[in-house]
């Protein structure tokens, strides 16, 4: 046997008691037959897998992490957006406050260098993925692209990001506050007045494709359209799916605390999949079934659903094996990019995902159009 501290005892004899029944099901019923009496076998509990399948409720407990080099490498990630930006479009890091609570949420700003008049141009939130991730260098070459078709680009590193210290890190909400922050976006663009907010949209990538989807399942949000790449759906399965490791992550954020069989009401809440039904805008969905970080059989559950309600709104692709990037398989199919170069390494499925990502927004945003001006009259 191993020791716990005092404060995980009691949630270690509920995991130990549930190791005993599975690995005896005379436990689990009660002895013989079920009616109460003693096991028929004695169970010798293996304590290597039950310090593998312990999962804390804790957030003193959350995962923590080498703050001091995150913060170097978010520093060497601004500096080099500086420079490739320069003379190319114009770029900036800001800040704004969270409507949900005021806390500060940086920002990356992206906005062609010579500025249309007022409503001159459509503007899109763009949420980066990772349970604790950030925005990357790797994604300049696409969003030179979406300033090049006319495009104001906010970038939010939202509260649970990386590169801006532990009180940041450890504010992480998935699925909660984190949305607060994403939509809080859109009060910095008003400030800016060549930015149309009757042209607004929103898009991200895997835990950003989840909040993408979120968000527009919303009663109420300031968005016309989104695209969701490779989202994560469902929170109840995943977690099953993905096992103790990836469960620590979630079950030790303050706005959780538990597992799903402990908090059901918070994850289905929180899990885009059963949401589906409030959904009235457009919205885009690329996944991959190579995808071995978003699995196939999570992603879908949501394609499949979007399929069967909103067969108006949902333009669906799901990419057969596509080529892979990284060292989830496909979930990068369409973010192939050159970390040295920062240029993209193209295959067919990452032109065709992003070709299609754009003749979407183009239809639902109109980025071409310069609305500071009069319409002319034929």
């Amino acid at each position: 046997m191993f020791v716990f501290e005092a404060r995980h005892t009691q949630r270690f004899l509920l995991a130990a008691v549930f190791l005993a029944s599975a690995a005896s099901p005379a436990l689990a019923q009660g002895g013989r037959g079920g009616r109460g009496g003693p096991p028929q076998q004695s169970v010798v509990m293996d304590s290597a897998r039950a310090r593998l399948l312990y999962v804390s409720n804790r957030p003193e407990d959350h995962p923590q992490a080498n703050f001091e080099a995150q913060i170097a490498a978010k520093k060497r990630t601004d500096s080099i957006y500086a420079a490739r930006s320069a003379g190319v479009m114009d770029f900036k890091k800001i800040s704004y406050k969270s409507s949900v609570d005021g806390l500060e949420i940086p920002a990356y700003l992206f906005q062609p260098l010579e500025k249309r008049g007022p409503r001159g141009h459509a503007a899109m939130v763009w949420v980066h993925g990772g349970v604790h991730g950030d925005w990357s260098a790797t994604m300049f070459p696409f969003v030179k692209e979406a300033v090049q078709r006319g495009y104001v680009i906010i970038a939010p590193e939202y509260r649970g990001s990386t590169g801006y210290g532990a009180a940041h890190y450890n504010a992480i909400d998935y699925g909660g506050k984190e949305l607060d922050d994403v939509v809080s976006a859109v009060d910095y663009l008003k400030t800016l007045p060549h930015v149309d907010q009757d042209r607004l949209g929103i898009m991200g990538w895997s835990h950003g494709g989840y909040i993408t989807t979120l968000i527009l399942c919303r009663d109420q949000h300031p968005f016309k359209a989104g695209a969701a790449i490779v989202p994560v759906t469902n929170l109840v399965f995943r977690l099953s799916y993905k096992g103790p490791s990836y469960q620590r992550s979630f079950s030790t954020q303050a706005g959780i605390q538990g597992l799903p069989f402990e908090k059901r009401e918070e994850y289905i809440k929180r899990s885009p999949l059963y949401h589906i039904e409030n959904l009235k805008v457009p919205i885009l969905v690329h996944v991959a079934t190579n995808d071995t970080d978003v699995d196939y059989v999570e992603a879908q559950q949501l394609v499949w659903k979007l399929r069967a309600l909103k067969p108006d709104l949902a333009e669906t692709k799901i990419y057969v094996d596509p080529a892979p990037w990284g060292n989830s398989g496909g979930h990068a199919f369409s973010r192939r990019v050159d970390p040295q170069t920062l240029e993209r390494v193209d295959s067919p499925e990452q032109i065709d995902s992003w070709n299609r990502t754009w003749v979407f927004f183009d239809w639902w945003l109109r980025p071409y159009e310069d609305r500071s001006k009069p319409v002319e009259r034929r």
